[in-house]
């Protein structure tokens, strides 16, 4: 995990072509929930959080509470101790909020402020 975030934060995906386009947006037009997710890493790796935020507002905030939850679940692991259950309440509160951002930034009067 450390070594993707820092080769996305050496190669910046802003560019076109450094990295594959998202296949759902090729597809059909509509941006999924990780799209600018790479950009947002990006701006993370680089502790700019104002660019990361303009590219996946979603992303900036679940990454860090991603790495918090596996450096808790391996540190469980190392010292022997059984993994936390995620309760089902939060796994339908992420999909809840995962499938309102999907709509949300595919809106066009929301477009500009949530696409990335």
């Amino acid at each position: 995990m450390g070594v993707a975030t820092a080769w996305v934060g050496v190669v910046d995906p802003n560019h076109p072509g450094r990295y594959p386009v998202c296949p759902l947006y090729v597809l059909t037009g509509v941006y999924c929930p990780l799209c600018g997710g790479l950009r947002a890493t990006h701006g993370l790796a680089h502790l700019d959080l104002a660019d990361a935020w303009s590219h996946n507002p979603v992303w900036t905030v679940a990454a860090p509470l991603l790495v918090l939850a596996w450096a808790d679940w391996a540190w469980r692991r190392w010292r022997g101790r059984p993994a936390r259950r995620v309760p089902r309440a939060a796994v339908v509160a992420v999909v809840v909020v995962l499938l309102a951002f999907t709509v949300a930034r595919n809106v066009p009067a929301w477009s500009p402020w949530l696409a990335p």
